[in-house]
């Protein structure tokens, strides 16, 4: 196991657990000091996604920036066990969720100012969940997803930013309706 810090917030500076599974890659420093550049340092009233969380980096830093509200989804048990542990460790005030990823998004009655798509690398995930997170993104909210390569924008989406960190492309979407 090892560990990572949350970059920014109240829990700043802060170490959380990472389970030692395979293809697991918890979102750089770099790269989540640029997404909350992107999304403002404060996120209070927002609603967001975790969709494959993981390490939960991404969850834990929303709710560090003041998110109103947090959901961790994903469906490795030795992830969840080291999500809800993390949860404890910082009090947070989050949901931890196990399951499937389309299966939540097909199901869930919430909606989402945010959502974070970082899921396993060379998988197809990203296509598959893409048609499904209109359903559960707020008006004004956004996507952000990370990937082994490039991506274009998903259908109804434009790119708002984008950038590379080593092999990590990152993007921040809004819906193509929006200025």
């Amino acid at each position: 196991m090892s560990r990572i810090r949350i970059v920014g917030g109240v829990w700043r500076s802060r170490r959380i657990d990472v389970a030692g599974l395979p293809g697991l890659r918890p979102t750089p420093d770099r790269v989540r000091e640029t997404l909350f550049n992107w999304l403002g340092q404060d996120l209070d009233g927002l609603v967001c996604l975790d969709l494959f969380a993981g390490s939960g980096i991404l969850g834990f830093e929303a709710a560090s920036r003041g998110a109103a509200a947090v959901t961790l989804l994903d469906i490795d048990p030795r992830a969840h066990a080291a999500l809800r542990r993390n949860a404890e460790a910082l009090a947070a005030q989050v949901e931890i969720v196990r399951g499937d990823a389309l299966e939540f998004l097909a199901a869930t009655p919430k909606r989402f100012d945010v959502v974070f798509v970082d899921p396993p690398y060379r998988q197809s995930w990203i296509g598959r969940v893409a048609p499904l997170l209109d359903r559960v993104i707020q008006p004004g909210g956004c996507i952000y997803a990370e990937a082994e390569a490039p991506l274009a924008p998903f259908s109804g989406w434009r790119m708002s930013r984008q950038g590379r960190a080593g092999r990590v492309y990152f993007h921040l979407m809004r819906r193509a309706e929006q200025s």
